[in-house]
């Protein structure tokens, strides 16, 4: 498939050095980009898109610089929200970090008036068991677990850490997913169901989550924890990406169900058509290298 590059950034000139804790180093923003360069609009017409991103709360040079990027493509092909999928603040979840791991790096989003909506991480229950998270308004988090719905997508966001209240969450998410009228179902959490990266699949969320998906006709589950990017093929009617690659990157290998995947700070976009929902994956310098189609009649 012919690669596009649809904005140039120059690489980061010099960046002030702002001191946090003995683990954590924040960057003076706005980093020394050079304006996106024009690129051409999306031809087709979504309903509406989002993007997904994950493991992303570093507070350095890798953040920002794909945050700038998420920042130059919206201002071509708008988009109303952003999932992001755990690990929102490093190292250890401090409420006293998000003006230098999200509220700087996002600033140009957030002036949009872009929505974010958090699924909680392992490194996010660090600190007071992510409660302050929770709490945080542009987290638009409405518990440790929540549902919203877009246009004709129902999301619903997940707590998966090994601590979270499984029996009480499952049975809510059955709940929900069983009443559910919209046509696509979208999951996001932060611990992958099936990878190929450093922490692998895992086993007791294939075993508590993919029944219900089956069942119930989720198409997408979305997650971040392993830093990289990849793409399953659909997997009983469900499609399962990794966009763990936000500011942090570790190496990937393949698996017999993998359809793509790679190691690159990247982040990915779904746009939404009645009939289908389409999947691009886009580096920090704006190529897109990975694309791809869920269709509704072959969910079913």
């Amino acid at each position: 498939m012919k690669r596009r590059n649809f904005l140039g950034l120059t690489a980061l000139g010099s960046l002030g050095l702002a001191l946090g804790s003995h683990r954590y180093r924040a960057y003076k923003y706005p980093l020394k980009f050079q304006a996106c360069s024009s690129f051409p609009t999306t031809t087709s017409s979504p309903q509406f898109r989002f993007v997904a991103v994950g493991d992303v709360g570093t507070g350095d040079n890798h953040q920002y610089s794909v945050a700038k990027t998420i920042s130059c493509y919206s201002n071509v092909n708008p988009f109303p929200l952003v999932l992001l999928t755990g690990d929102n603040i490093y190292e250890y979840g401090e409420i006293t970090k998000i003006h230098d791991a999200f509220e700087m790096p996002y600033q140009d989003l957030l002036k949009q008036q872009i929505q974010f909506y958090a699924a909680i991480g392992n490194h996010d229950i660090l600190t007071n068991n992510g409660i302050d998270q929770i709490n945080y308004q542009n987290f638009n988090m409405q518990g440790r677990y929540y549902t919203f719905t877009k246009k004709n997508v129902q999301f619903f966001a997940l707590d998966t850490n090994p601590e979270a209240p499984w029996l009480e969450q499952l049975s809510w998410l059955e709940a929900n997913l069983s009443k559910s009228i919209q046509p696509w179902k979208i999951v996001f959490g932060h611990h992958p169901v099936y990878s190929s990266g450093k922490h692998g699949t895992h086993l007791n969320l294939v075993k508590r989550l993919t029944p219900l998906f089956s069942r119930y006709g989720v198409q997408l589950y979305l997650n971040g924890h392993d830093h990289h990017y990849e793409r399953t093929n659909p997997l009983q009617g469900t499609t399962y990406l990794t966009c763990g690659a936000g500011a942090k990157l570790r190496p990937v290998g393949k698996s017999d169900w993998t359809a793509f995947s790679v190691s690159k700070l990247s982040f990915a976009v779904i746009e939404v058509y009645p009939e289908r929902l389409e999947i691009q994956g886009i580096d920090r310098k704006g190529n897109i290298f990975d694309r791809a189609a869920i269709y509704q009649q072959s969910l079913t």
